[in-house]
């Protein structure tokens, strides 16, 4: 079984909305109170905060260093508070993660640069610059039908060669080319879909960021724990109970129908910035029914 060493940020971790005012301008007092409910009430190791859910194409950088300090003031003494610094630019990431280490963020999340699709030389030149820039640790992002491109089994495997890096949130969902990389490297696989966290367990993966999550946290923990502690039934049990929320908050963008959910529940989200739109009243509909069908109704 998965030791604790070998789970950088622990077994669950949400990639946290960012609570905006009813004007769209930043609300860091909602941040830290919607932070608050994921680690105790959602049971979360570990919060993501400035990744694509926390709309940071839509943030500036001085939005992003505000809302992730007010996340380390109000959880960063029982969960670990992870910075999504990852863009386009090597240069402006770099930034990015020497401000989120003087905030107090415990690691950061890069994603593979965008748009630009750099060869995988690029990719390496650009993960270990950003590593080598910080005294954190790194998690990579795989999320090649956002980026264009995907980090290669040998890029992976170079790039966890480097002391800082140490794992990736895979959204790739390629779990021949995970076994290969764990495999050959000691790298924490980490799910970055949320529907695909069972089966990743199965080869060695350790949990997942996810974005159901802010709904799904507990039942999502308890079936991580029950795999780990070889129950396999129960964790097969609950992955097809949350199902319909697993895939169904991915009807539209995640941003939107996690905000939406938050929204209708009370707890802080508030509106979603341009180009995204807030749900439809239909869209909010066919969530209540999903969630309804998860067992959480909203």
């Amino acid at each position: 079984m998965t030791n604790d060493a070998q789970r950088p940020f622990g077994r669950l971790l949400t990639a946290m909305v960012t609570p905006f005012a009813a004007d769209g301008s930043l609300d860091p007092d909602g941040a830290a109170a919607l932070a608050v409910h994921l680690v105790d009430e959602q049971r979360n190791d570990a919060l993501v905060i400035n990744g694509t859910t926390g709309e940071s194409p839509t943030t500036t950088d001085a939005e992003k260093e505000a809302v992730l300090r007010a996340v380390v003031a109000a959880v960063g003494d029982r969960a670990q508070v992870v910075a999504g610094v990852g863009t386009f630019s090597t240069h402006h990431t770099v930034e990015l993660a020497r401000s989120a280490e003087k905030a107090g963020a415990h690691g950061l999340l890069v994603v593979s640069p965008y748009y630009n699709k750099p060869p995988q030389a690029g990719l390496i030149q650009h993960f270990t610059t950003v590593a080598d820039a910080v005294d954190l640790p790194v998690l990579l992002y795989d999320i090649p039908h956002r980026t264009g491109v995907a980090i290669s089994t040998e890029t992976m495997v170079t790039l966890a060669g480097h002391p800082r890096i140490v794992g990736v949130k895979d959204a790739k969902v390629d779990l021949a080319a995970a076994s290969w990389v764990m495999r050959r490297a000691e790298f924490a696989y980490y799910s970055g879909d949320d529907a695909a966290t069972l089966p990743l367990l199965s080869v060695g993966g350790v949990g997942v960021v996810g974005t159901s999550t802010h709904l799904t946290g507990r039942g999502t923990k308890d079936m991580i724990e029950a795999y780990e502690r070889g129950d396999v039934a129960t964790a097969r049990r609950l992955h097809l109970e949350l199902l319909p929320l697993y895939t169904g908050i991915f009807r539209t963008q995640g941003v939107i129908l996690v905000k939406a959910a938050m929204n209708a529940l009370g707890l802080p989200a508030g509106p979603v910035r341009p180009p995204l739109v807030d749900a439809t009243e239909a869209e909010l509909a066919q969530l209540r029914i999903d969630c309804a069908d998860a067992g959480l109704p909203i």
